[in-house]
């Protein structure tokens, strides 16, 4: 079969299970699954999907922690013509509702690990048809994994999808308010695969660590490409990922050749893994995106790693992935790490603020018009519009470029690197946070007159939220009170580490909020 044989997602299971049947696909704690494993349990859930009238092009929530269930999850509902949606195990309940009715969800897929949170992000008006991966007394018909997995195969034939359907709608984190979702086709899906499994040289004997969770868009590395190439996934549990020390005790024992993270979790390893110990030889590739990393500390992890190449990963969630950068042995600590190269089939401009192409060393917005862009957001047709670029090189055949709001610069070798944003999204831990958002979350509260949210970074310290409230008049609240409501409505990595009461904010000439004045506050 041709490496090219692939269309949709759901076949890179099927090309596996033709190619290498025994060979492992997925490992996670003590389970692991086979291709041909994989295949037999993606068409049994599939099977039941369209027994309860999934369609093509319906949404399904996952909703789970990191385990084998969410590869069979993915992969049933695409192979049954479905969208799979997936949901932060971690959001609050608000968040996880507003997907649920945002997507118009009918089918959630869990496991019993969020058994205990089900009760408080679904409530009993849910417009939800059916619970899969738990049993017990629902107000909806469920059905647990056990006795999914006794359901015969009766569906053999995925319905007829193209390369260019909708295959998932991962959501982040929205100016307005409110998280938006990026919708993704089998075609981008599948050309991000190819391209760093090409990149990377990925082979079947690789042993790839699946350290972010699903709903994290860097997830598609261990989910898409390594199947596709034929390896090996090992997705990391989340008590390993909170403990350093574990999580290198893993690495050794599972052999891992190629390891993909946000900065932060190398960091850790570095500081707290005791990798003096470890026999990692096998280790070929270490990739990291979604934040820059300090370039002192990423010197001392390649010094304690010699054996592996490093790679700096460049990418909005809408693109996938869109850049990259070898680093030489040895960076020097006080240069920052370029975003790097434009990869294989991507084009990209660099435009000032009137959309006039700028050249070497000029500073703009970077374009991206690829094979792995996304369709649209979901539901903001205006949105679209507004992050979509067309130019006309040819007549009639306009070339679409998306918009990601990231200042770079054209250096010698065509090197890119960040100079900064146009807007207020930052970096979080590789989760990308609209500081607007936050705001207008904390302005939702009754005793909350105004907020305004910054934030601080002291050098090789990670990135902290801050925020101001000013209450209206004759409100009391506590920090402690603010904090918990911002628990309640904004996933972890988004909720200021602190909150401050104020009478009134620093201000421009224009009367708008002076952020600079506010992070020289702190």
């Amino acid at each position: 079969m041709r490496r090219d044989y692939c269309h949709t997602l759901p076949q890179i299971i099927e090309k596996g299970a033709q190619e290498r049947p025994e060979h492992i696909a997925f490992v996670c704690a003590k389970q692991s699954l086979s291709f041909a494993e994989l295949r037999d349990k993606m068409l049994q859930l599939a099977s039941y999907l369209r027994e309860i009238s999934i369609q093509a092009g319906d949404r399904v929530a996952v909703y789970m922690n990191r385990s084998l269930e969410s590869v069979i999850a993915v992969y049933g509902i695409m192979y049954a013509g479905g969208v799979f949606v997936p949901i932060d195990p971690a959001a609050p309940p608000s968040r996880v509702q507003f997907v649920l009715q945002d997507c118009q969800i009918k089918v959630l897929i869990t496991n019993p690990a969020q058994k205990r949170f089900l009760a408080s992000a679904i409530p009993e008006s849910t417009s939800l048809d059916h619970l899969i991966g738990i049993d017990g007394s629902w107000h909806v018909p469920s059905i647990s994994w056990d006795d999914l997995y006794s359901i015969p195969i009766k569906y053999e034939a995925s319905p007829r999808i193209l390369e260019q359907d909708l295959a998932y709608i991962m959501y982040t984190s929205g100016s307005t308010g409110a998280p938006k979702g990026i919708m993704h086709s089998h075609y981008s899906g599948l050309s991000y695969a190819r391209l760093s499994a090409e990149l990377y040289q990925i082979q079947p004997e690789d042993r790839i660590a699946g350290h972010a969770q699903l709903h994290f868009d860097m997830s598609t590395f261990g989910y898409f490409t390594s199947p596709l190439a034929g390896a090996t996934t090992v997705i990391i549990p989340d008590a390993h990922t909170k403990m350093p020390a574990s999580l290198a005790d893993l690495m050794e024992k599972e052999k891992i050749s190629i390891w993909y993270s946000v900065p932060l979790a190398l960091s850790q390893l570095l500081q707290r893994g005791g990798l003096e110990g470890k026999n990692l030889e096998n280790l070929r590739w270490v990739l990291y995106g979604g934040e820059p990393f300090p370039p002192k500390i990423l010197r001392q992890l390649m010094e304690a790693w010699p054996q592996a190449r490093f790679c700096n990963v460049y990418g909005p969630a809408e693109v996938n992935q869109c850049t990259y950068y070898h680093i030489p042995p040895f960076p020097e600590p006080e240069k920052p790490i370029p975003l790097g190269h434009i990869w294989d089939n991507t084009q990209a401009l660099v435009l000032d603020e009137k959309d006039q192409i700028l050249g070497e060393g000029e500073i703009g917005e970077l374009l991206i018009r690829s094979a792995t862009q996304m369709i649209g957001y979901w539901n903001q047709p205006e949105l679209t519009q507004e992050k979509f670029y067309n130019i006309e090189r040819v007549p009639g055949n306009p070339e679409t470029y998306y918009r990601t709001g990231d200042l770079v610069k054209w250096e010698a070798d065509r090197l890119l690197y960040f100079m900064g944003r146009k807007d207020r999204q930052v970096k979080i831990r590789g989760y990308r946070v609209e500081l607007s958002e936050v705001e207008v979350v904390l302005e939702k509260h009754e005793a909350i007159a105004e907020a305004a949210v910054c934030t601080q970074h002291e050098p090789n310290q990670e990135k902290q939220i801050l925020a101001y409230v000013i209450l209206n008049e004759g409100e009391e609240l506590s920090t402690e009170e603010l904090l918990r409501y911002a628990q309640s409505q904004l996933p972890a990595y988004a909720v200021p580490s602190e909150i401050r009461r104020s009478p009134t904010f620093p201000r421009t000439s224009a009367g708008k909020i002076n952020y600079r004045e506010l992070e020289k506050a702190y």
